[in-house]
C-alpha cells in the first residue's frame, strides 16, 4: 500500500491504496457489467472509487468521467431514475467511453431503471457503491440480473490498520485495533479513546438513522437501541428472534419474534450486523433455529457496549470472524454432536476450522478447544487462535497462532 493523491473535479483526494479490493475489480474494467460496491458507510467505498477512476485514467487518459455523490449537497438534486438520466446525458461525450461513478446509489429511487438504461448504451461503463444489502440486491436482482457483478467492502483489516496508522505490530496495536476497529477515518485522529468515539458515535447514528430507521420507517427507535445493545451483548452467542422475544417479555416489553427477525434483518441489510447460519459438520445440515451475530465494526460495537476484558472472548471471535470475511471465506459456525466449532470457513475448493479462545492455560481449556477439532475426522487444516503470545506451533496437526500473528499471516 502506498498514500497516493488523485484529481477529481478539480479537487486533490489523498488516500492509501487498498491493493485487494482493486485486484478484484480491475479484471472487470470496461466488461459489461455494472460492478456494485457494497458495504458498511464510512469503510472507504467512496476512496474505493477515486482508486478505480486513477486505474481508468492511467489506461485511457481520454477516458470521460461523470462522477455523482449522493452524500454532497451538489448532488441533492438527483432524487430518481429521471434525474439521474437527465445529469448523465448532460455530461456524456460522444464517440469515447463514458465512466460513471455513483456514490451511495440506493438514495436515488428506481436507480436501477436508469442502470438498466446505461447498460443498452454500449459507451458507458458503470460502477456504484451501496450501503444497503437488501435494497441493492431486490431492485438490482429484479431489473439486471445477471447484467451486474458485486464487491464487498470491509473496514480496515488489522494489516491494513497497522498501515494506516503507522503502528508496528505489538500488543498495543493490536489492542487499539480491538477496541476502535477498522474504519479508516480514524486515521485522521489521535488513537485517544475520547476523540474517537465521540467520531464513532457520529458514525452509528448516520448508520442507524439513515439506513435503518428512515429507509425502513421505524417508530419504536427505543427498541431497536434495546436490540442493538442485546446483540453487543451476546455477540457469539446462539441467538434467535424467539429467544430475544421471550427475553423482552421477561422484561415487561412485548415484542413479537416476526418484529424482531424484521428488526434483526434491517441491522444486517445496513452491514451493520452480520448473521452466521449454523451447520452439521458431519452432514453439512443447515439449522433453522438460532443463528450467531458479529457487528461489522469493532469500534461501532464498542459504541453500544463499551470494551471490557470480561467481553474478550465475544470481541476475539469477532475479530477473527471480521478477518476471514476480508480473506473471502464463507463463515459458519459447526455443531459436531455435542461440541462446537467456532468457525467452519470455505473458500473455493478450501475449508478450515477455527477455535478461538482467550487463554489456553490449563489443561482443561486445552482439552477443549484442540479436542473439538480433533473430533473431525478430515484432513483440512485446524487451527486454535489465542491471546498467548507464542511463535505459531502444532499440535497433533493443529495450528497454534497468537491473534495478531494470525492476523498478519492468514490471507
Amino acid at each position: 500500500m502506498q498514500k497516493v493523491l488523485s484529481i477529481l473535479k478539480g479537487f486533490m483526494k489523498e488516500y492509501i491504496l487498498r491493493n485487494e479490493y482493486i485486484k478484484q475489480i480491475t479484471p472487470f474494467v470496461d466488461k459489461d457489467l455494472i460492478k456494485v460496491i457494497t458495504g458498511q458507510r464510512r469503510i472507504g467505498k467512496s476512496y474505493l472509487l477515486f482508486q478505480l477512476i486513477d486505474v481508468i485514467k492511467k489506461a485511457n487518459s481520454k477516458a470521460n468521467i461523470i462522477y455523482i455523490n449522493k452524500e454532497l449537497y451538489e448532488f441533492d438534486f438527483i432524487k430518481d431514475y429521471h434525474d439521474l438520466l437527465n445529469f448523465v446525458n448532460e455530461k456524456t461525450v460522444q464517440n469515447i467511453k463514458n465512466y460513471l461513478f455513483v456514490d451511495e446509489i440506493q438514495d436515488i429511487v428506481q436507480f436501477e431503471k436508469a442502470l438498466r438504461s446505461l447498460l443498452t448504451e454500449k459507451h458507458f461503463d458503470i460502477y456504484c457503491t451501496g450501503s444497503n444489502a437488501r435494497f441493492l440486491s431486490s431492485d438490482l436482482a429484479t431489473y439486471l440480473s445477471g447484467r451486474y457483478i458485486e464487491f464487498r467492502v470491509y473496514s480496515l483489516s488489522y494489516g491494513e490498520f497497522l498501515i494506516f496508522h503507522k503502528l508496528e505490530n505489538n500488543s498495543q496495536s493490536l489492542q487499539f485495533f480491538m477496541k476502535f476497529g477498522g474504519l479508516p477515518y480514524l486515521r485522521n485522529l489521535s488513537l485517544n479513546d475520547e476523540i474517537i468515539f465521540d467520531y464513532l458515535k457520529n458514525v452509528f447514528n448516520t448508520i442507524i438513522l439513515k439506513d435503518v430507521v428512515t429507509r425502513y420507517n421505524i417508530r419504536n427507535v427505543s427498541f431497536l437501541e434495546n436490540l442493538i445493545k442485546y446483540i453487543a451483548d451476546n455477540t457469539g452467542s446462539v441467538v434467535s428472534a424467539k429467544k430475544i422475544s421471550d427475553y423482552l417479555k421477561s422484561r415487561r416489553t412485548s415484542i413479537s419474534p416476526n418484529i424482531v427477525l424484521n428488526y434483526l434483518n434491517y441491522l444486517s441489510s445496513a452491514f451493520f450486523i452480520a448473521k452466521i447460519r449454523r451447520i452439521d459438520v458431519k452432514g453439512k445440515r443447515v439449522f433453522e433455529i438460532g443463528e450467531k451475530y458479529y457487528f461489522e465494526d469493532m469500534g461501532l460495537r464498542h459504541v453500544v457496549k463499551p470494551f471490557v476484558l470480561t467481553d474478550i472472548q465475544k470481541i476475539l471471535e469477532n475479530v477473527v470472524y471480521n478477518h476471514l470475511l476480508f480473506c473471502g471465506y464463507k463463515v459458519s459456525v459447526g455443531n459436531l454432536v455435542n461440541k462446537e466449532i467456532d468457525f467452519v470457513a470455505e473458500k473455493k475448493s478450501e475449508k478450515i476450522y477455527i477455535q478461538v479462545a482467550y487463554r489456553i492455560d490449563n489443561k482443561s481449556t486445552e482439552d477443549r478447544e484442540f479436542g473439538n477439532l480433533l473430533a473431525i475426522n478430515d484432513n483440512y487444516r485446524k487451527f486454535v487462535i489465542s491471546m498467548d503470545e507464542i511463535q505459531s506451533a502444532s499440535f497433533e496437526g493443529i495450528e497454534h497462532f497468537y491473534l495478531g500473528d494470525f492476523l498478519i499471516q492468514f490471507k
